[in-house]
C-alpha cells in the first residue's frame, strides 16, 4: 500500500525562522544539560532515556513563554540539537569507560575526537536515507518518539503545552538527591542477604532516578529487568555458593566460595553469566533485525535532486558535502594520532557504522530510539573487530584500545543516526528544512563532544566508574569481552550458561536484552525500576501506549534530570573535598531503623508521582 501524502504543519512555501543563533545557543545549552543527565543515568542504570519531549517543552517555555518569540521550527531546531547531547552520551558511556577499566588512560582530546567524528559520521550516513524512511514510508514506519514530539511542538505552537511538571520534577529530584547524598540524611540502598539461604540477596537503591526511569520504561521492561536481577542474586549466587568446589562447580570453573561475600560472588562469576546473556541477547537482536537490514540496504539511494527547484522541505545537505565529509572522516579515523587506529580498525569502524546505521534508521522507525538495541549492535561489532585484530596479530594494549575505539565509534554513530532519523520525522511532520536539522545536529554533536570527557573524568573521580555507585554495565562488558578475546581466557562455561538463559528468555517471549541487563547489573540497580513500572501499570489505562507528553511522563523525566544534575553537582563536592563538611549523618548499614528511614521518603516520592499519574489518567 502506498503511503498517503504527508501534509506538514508548516507548508513548504512558507519560510519561518528556523536555524537562528538563538535556537542554536539554547539547543547547545540543553544538549550539554541532557548529555550530562544521560551520562550519569547510563553509567548508573545501564539505560538511557530520550530527551526529545522534555527538551521540546523547555524550549517552548523559554522561546515562547519567557522571550515571547520563537517559531515552531525554531523550537524544533532547539529540540533536535538538544537531543544530540543525550544520544552522544549514550554512545560514549556504553563504550569509552572500557578504556578506563583496561587502564588505557584515554585523554580528553581522544574522547572528543571519538565523539565528534563518530557523531558526524552517523549523521552523514543517515542523510541519504531520509526521504525513503520519513516520506516514502510515512504509512509503514510510525517513528513513535518523532511523531509524539511533533504533536507536542504543534500543541505548544497552539498554546496548550506546559513545562511545569518538568520543572517540578527537576526540583523534587534534585532536593531528594541532595538530602540523600549531600546531607546524608538517609542511606541510598536497602539490602538484605540471607546466609542460611546460601547468601541469597535482594536490595534496591531508592532514588528518584530509578522511580522516573521505571515509570518511563513501563511495567513490562521493569519486571523483565527485575527478573534478571532476582535470578542472578537470589538463584545463581546461592547455586554457586552451594556447588562451588563440587564436581558441578568444577565444570563451571567455580571453586569453594565460603569466604566470599555475595557481591564478590557476583563480581567474579555471576557477572560473566550476565555477560554471556547480554552478548547472546545482542546477537539475537541483530539476527532478528536482518530482514530490516536487507530492506534498508535495497532501498538505500540518494534523496531527490538538490537545487532551487526542490521544495524547502526536501532540501538536504548536498551529496558532494555528504560524500566529501564521509571521505574526510574515514581518513581522519586512520590518520589522527590520538585515535591510535591503523588501516584495519579504521576500515572496520566505517564498515560497521555504515551497516548498523542502515539498520538503526529502520529500527527506530518501528520501535523508537529508546528500544533500539545499540548495545547489541555494538557488542556484535566489538566481537568481530576483536577477532579480526587478534587474527591479524594486533594484540596487547594497542589491539585492546583499537577494539574499544571501534566499538565506541559504532555505538555513537548508531545512536546519532537513530536520533537524527526521529528528528527528521518530526521535521517532516512540522514542515522543517532537513538541511537545517542536519547542520544543527552536527553543531550539537561537536558541542556535546567537547564536554564528554570532562563529565566522565569528574564522575570517575567522585564515584569510581565500575563501582556499585556507577557500575557502567555496558562498558564493563565491552572491556571484559575485548580483553577476553585478545588474551583467550574468557570463562566460556559461565558465558554459555548466560547465553542459554538468554535463549530460554527469548523462547518465553521475554525482552531478551532487558532480562540480560538485569542479570548483569547489581541487584540494587535491577530492583527499584519496578516501583515506577507498577505506578504506570496502576494509573495508565494503556501502560504501553501512554502519550509521551502527559504530565506524569514529564514529571518523571524531571525526576531523572534533577537527580542526575544534582548527582553531578555532588560529584563536584566530592572531588573538591567538601562532601564530608556538607554531610550531616553517617547512617549505619543494615539496621531496621535506617532501612525505614530510607523507605519513608521514597514512599512519599511514589505518592507524588502517583498523583501526577492519576491526574494524567483522568485527562485522557
Amino acid at each position: 500500500m502506498s503511503a498517503p501524502p504527508l501534509r506538514p504543519y508548516v507548508p513548504a512555501t512558507a519560510s519561518p525562522r528556523e536555524l537562528t543563533p538563538l535556537a542554536i545557543g539554547l539547543g547547545i545549552v540543553l544538549s550539554l544539560t541532557f548529555g550530562m543527565v544521560n551520562a550519569y543515568l547510563g553509567l548508573k542504570v545501564g539505560i538511557t532515556v530520550s530527551a526529545s519531549i522534555p527538551s521540546a517543552v523547555l524550549s517552548m517555555t523559554v522561546l515562547r513563554g519567557l522571550l515571547r518569540r520563537g517559531t515552531v521550527l525554531e523550537n524544533n531546531i532547539v529540540h533536535a540539537i538538544a537531543s544530540t547531547g543525550e544520544s552522544l552520551a549514550a554512545g560514549v558511556i556504553f563504550t569509552v569507560p572500557a578504556l578506563i577499566f583496561l587502564e588505557l588512560h584515554p585523554s580528553g582530546l581522544q574522547i572528543f575526537l571519538i565523539g565528534a567524528a563518530a557523531g558526524v559520521l552517523g549523521i552523514l550516513l543517515m542523510i541519504p536515507l531520509r526521504h525513503a524512511l520519513t516520506i516514502e514510508e510515512h504509512a509503514t514506519l510510525p517513528f513513535p518518539e518523532g511523531t509524539a514530539c511533533a504533536q507536542v511542538l504543534i500543541a505548544g505552537d497552539r498554546g496548550s503545552a506546559s513545562a511545569r511538571p518538568v520543572f517540578a520534577g527537576i526540583g523534587v529530584g534534585a532536593l531528594y538527591q541532595f538530602a540523600m547524598r549531600g546531607l546524608v540524611l538517609w542511606r541510598e540502598t536497602v539490602v538484605v542477604s540471607v546466609a542460611r539461604w546460601h547468601k541469597a540477596t535482594i536490595g534496591a537503591e531508592l532514588s528518584p532516578i530509578f522511580l522516573g526511569v521505571g515509570y518511563l520504561i513501563g511495567p513490562r521492561i521493569a519486571l523483565t529487568i527485575l527478573t534478571g536481577g532476582v535470578i542472578g542474586w537470589s538463584i545463581l549466587i546461592p547455586f554457586f555458593d552451594l556447588t562451588g568446589g563440587s564436581t558441578l562447580g568444577g565444570l563451571l570453573g567455580v571453586p569453594a566460595l565460603e569466604a566470599l561475600t555475595p557481591t564478590e560472588i557476583w563480581s567474579r562469576y555471576v557477572r560473566y553469566v550476565g555477560a554471556g546473556a547480554v552478548t547472546a541477547g545482542g546477537i539475537s537482536a541483530v539476527v532478528r533485525a536482518m530482514p530490516i537490514m536487507a530492506t534498508a540496504l535495497r532501498r538505500l539511494r540518494p534523496s531527490a535532486a538538490h537545487g532551487a527547484a526542490v521544495p524547502r522541505t526536501e532540501r538536504d545537505l548536498a551529496p558532494r558535502v555528504v560524500l566529501g565529509g564521509l571521505g574526510a572522516l574515514a581518513l581522519a579515523l586512520w590518520l589522527l594520532p590520538p585515535l591510535h587506529l591503523s588501516v584495519l580498525p579504521a576500515a572496520l569502524a566505517v564498515l560497521f557504522a555504515f551497516f548498523f546505521v542502515v539498520v538503526s534508521g529502520r529500527i527506530v522507525g518501528l520501535v523508537g530510539t529508546t528500544s533500539q538495541p545499540v548495545s547489541g549492535m555494538t557488542i556484535t561489532a566489538l566481537l568481530a573487530t576483536s577477532l579480526c585484530l587478534a587474527a591479524a596479530g594486533e594484540r596487547g594494549p594497542a589491539g585492546l584500545a583499537a577494539s574499544i575505539t571501534v566499538g565506541a565509534i559504532v555505538a555513537i554513530a548508531i545512536a546519532l543516526a537513530g536520533d537524527l532519523a526521529q528528528d527528521l520525522k518530526t521535521g517532516a511532520l512540522l514542515g522543517a528544512t532537513p538541511r537545517s536539522l542536519q547542520v544543527g545536529q552536527m553543531i550539537g554533536v561537536v558541542a556535546a563532544a567537547l564536554r564528554a570527557g570532562s563529565v566522565l573524568f569528574l564522575l570517575d573521580a567522585a564515584y569510581t566508574l565500575g563501582s556499585p555507585a556507577l557500575p557502567a554495565p555496558q562498558a564493563k562488558l565491552m572491556a571484559t569481552l575485548a580483553s577476553g578475546v585478545m588474551a583467550g581466557h574468557l570463562p566460556w562455561a559461565l558465558m554459555l550458561l548466560g547465553a542459554a538463559l538468554a535463549l530460554a528468555a527469548e523462547a518465553a517471549g521475554v525482552v531478551t536484552l532487558a532480562f540480560a541487563i538485569g542479570l548483569y547489573l547489581p541487584i540494587t540497580t535491577s530492583t527499584p525500576l519496578i516501583f515506577g513500572g507498577i505506578l504506570r501499570a496502576l494509573f495508565a489505562r494503556s501502560a504501553e501506549a501512554e502519550p509521551a507528553s502527559d504530565r506524569a511522563t514529564l514529571f518523571a523525566s524531571g525526576l531523572i534530570a534533577g537527580d542526575a544534575l544534582m548527582g553531578i553537582g555532588i560529584a563536584g563536592l566530592v572531588v573538591s573535598g567538601l562532601a564530608t563538611a556538607v554531610a550531616m549523618r553517617a547512617p549505619a548499614e543494615g539496621s531496621a531503623l535506617e532501612m525505614a528511614l530510607t523507605a519513608a521518603p521514597f514512599l512519599l516520592l511514589m505518592a507524588l508521582l502517583a498523583r501526577y499519574a492519576r491526574a494524567a489518567d483522568s485527562e485522557r
